[in-house]
């Protein structure tokens, strides 16, 4: 143990480099999120990129996230409950009759924020573990006054299996997600035979599931896990027409002009 009473070491004892690094404040005051918004450690259907949260998205978090971010819970969520403002925002008095879309992998939710607005009367579940991610869609939420998405920042395969019932959803939107470009590495990912059989188990029939990539292997992967699901049907001879709602992103247009291709794939649940 150091004794208490020994004379601290004089300052002009270090070098003049070191005494101004101690010195010097902190370069980034950015405000962080609450403390209260949880995040996993451990994520298992998605790699968690770097990135840094930025001002506005913090104070997103901050005024946004205590009525949009539900926290993760190991049992099974009443959407009804959850949507209920979103039904009184839109004018709807029977919160029942309201459609529930399920979203993984939102981005920084560009195309989220787009859809809810084109769709009011729906209710749209999205799952995200990239925290400015997160706080990029909470702020589009409140720039548009969105009162129909909520945001579950944890991993999409534990949210369905315990978060959300048998056959409680209306569609699922899986939007250009990570195409682990080498062979080495085609089992990470996503659209795999287990979580499609997971998705098409939690969709109502006629419920549809929405899946988009641009990269062609994996879309040709997407199209024959999904047609080897028993519970889905293709809605198209193949790849679909891209539905109206799906914008086109800044990175997909980019894409596009580039001479890269986009395929949309629509199954329904049978």
């Amino acid at each position: 143990m150091t004794d208490s009473t020994q004379a601290p070491t004089p300052d002009a004892a270090a070098p003049d480099s070191a005494k101004s690094a101690k010195a010097a404040p902190p370069k980034d005051r950015r405000r962080l999120p609450p403390s209260d918004v949880a995040f996993p450690k451990t994520i298992k259907s998605f790699v968690r990129r770097a990135g840094r949260t930025t001002t506005g998205q913090a104070k997103a978090f901050e005024e946004i996230g205590p009525r949009v971010l539900l926290p993760y819970q190991p049992s099974a969520i009443d959407l009804v409950a959850v949507f209920t403002d979103a039904a009184r925002a839109s004018g709807q008095k029977d919160a029942t009759a309201r459609p529930t879309i399920l979203e993984i992998g939102f981005g920084m939710g560009e195309a989220t924020a787009h859809i809810a607005a084109l769709m009011p009367e729906k209710n749209f579940l999205c799952c995200e573990v990239h925290e400015p991610g997160v706080g990029a869609l909470l702020k589009r939420i409140g720039e548009r006054e969105l009162h129909n998405i909520r945001i579950v920042a944890h991993d999409a395969v534990e949210v369905l299996d315990h978060m959300l019932p048998l056959q409680s959803l209306d569609g699922v939107h899986v939007f250009f997600p990570d195409p682990w470009h080498k062979t080495k590495h085609n089992k990470r990912r996503l659209l795999q035979t287990p979580l499609v059989a997971k998705l098409a188990a939690r969709l109502k029939p006629g419920g549809y599931l929405h899946c988009a990539t641009d990269w062609e292997p994996y879309a040709q992967q997407m199209l024959e896990v999904l047609s080897a699901e028993q519970l889905l049907k293709n809605t198209a001879e193949g790849y679909a027409p891209k539905p109206d709602y799906r914008p086109l992103t800044k990175f997909e247009n980019r894409g596009l002009k580039l001479g890269h291709g986009v395929w949309d794939l629509v199954f329904e649940r049978m």
